[in-house]
């Protein structure tokens, strides 16, 4: 199965810093809020949610497409991407600009204050899915710029190709309508539980009502693991325990990846969100998006520390 994940790609520029946000928002004065934090460090590191989710999906042995834009700094970053075996002939350089670039902060509870330069990918919208050579067999749709965003899904319902809505930071900026059609066509959607309340708010649809037309819908719950909505009910999965926390950034990409892996070779719902939640512990154990590195096998083996597949798994060798 080809998979396209048409969404952002980006540098992250983090930073953390040795304290608590909270501590230093008044209450009192939040319409003039005005902060600067002095942080203890900065890491410039590949990124962008379609790249994040390719990456992990290429080290469970599949070669996704990336579909985006980028400028005139990627190179070295497409290198890096081939050498780990995606697939980026779908992604086009756009003169004269920079990459879309992702700031974020950190502090010492994991809260993130975060902005992002849009940069080559307000150019998206220039790529068309329909001169893809193989078409896909399924194309992820995950944040990118508006307008891409609108037309992928539109391609994907004239094309016949079945889509996963996966909105994520651009539901705050998109309009109900847009993001209404977007997920009334889509085969399943992906999102964390704070996304989908902005969803219903904006929409008034929640993953029950999704899921009356769709075939799933993934809330990831951070630290509490992930709902998984299906016509037959809701399925829980907790957290995979972590050895320790690195950085948090890009957990949800990588749980996409390995949801993804179990979903395209046909496993139940549950197995693919505990492949995910596996799959997002090994990012969140290192820095960076893209900082995790293992094979299938030891994917595989460390899964089975605590979960039993019944040796599902092996058909993914």
């Amino acid at each position: 199965m080809t998979i396209a994940l048409s969404g952002s790609i980006a540098f992250d520029y983090l930073m953390t810093f040795p304290g608590r946000f909270r501590d230093h928002i008044l209450p009192d004065h939040l319409h003039r809020l005005s902060l600067s934090f002095l942080v203890d460090s900065l890491e410039r590191r590949r990124g962008g949610i379609a790249a994040n989710i390719a990456f992990s999906l290429a080290l469970l042995g599949e070669r996704p497409w990336v579909v985006g834009t980028v400028g005139e700094d990627f190179e070295d970053y497409r290198a890096w991407l081939e050498s780990k075996g995606v697939e980026t002939s779908a992604i086009r350089t756009i003169p004269g600009l920079m990459t879309a670039s992702f700031f974020v902060t950190t502090d010492m509870i994991n809260s993130q204050i975060a902005s992002f330069y849009t940069g080559a990918m307000a150019h998206a919208g220039e790529l068309h899915l329909r001169e893809l050579d193989p078409r896909p067999s399924l194309v992820v749709i995950s944040a990118n710029d508006p307008t891409a965003m609108e037309l992928h899904a539109e391609e994907c319902l004239s094309l016949g190709i079945p889509y996963i809505y996966d909105p994520s930071q651009q539901v705050v900026r998109m309009d109900s309508a847009t993001l209404s059609h977007g997920l009334d066509g889509c085969m399943a959607a992906f999102g964390n539980d704070y996304e989908f309340a902005l969803i219903k708010d904006k929409t008034g649809q929640t993953p029950q009502d999704l899921v009356k037309r769709a075939a799933f819908v993934a809330v990831t719950l951070g630290e509490r693991g992930v709902d998984v909505y299906t016509r037959d009910g809701k399925i829980h999965v907790a957290a995979f325990p972590p050895e320790g926390i690195a950085d948090p950034t890009g957990v949800g990409d990588a749980f996409r990846g390995g949801f993804l892996k179990g979903f395209v070779h046909g496993l139940s719902l549950e197995r693919c969100a505990q492949m995910g939640t596996v799959a997002a512990t090994f990012c969140l154990e290192a820095k960076g998006t893209q900082g995790h590195d293992y094979d299938l096998p030891t994917f595989i083996r460390r899964f089975r520390r605590h979960y039993n597949d019944r040796h599902e798994l092996d058909q993914l060798a």
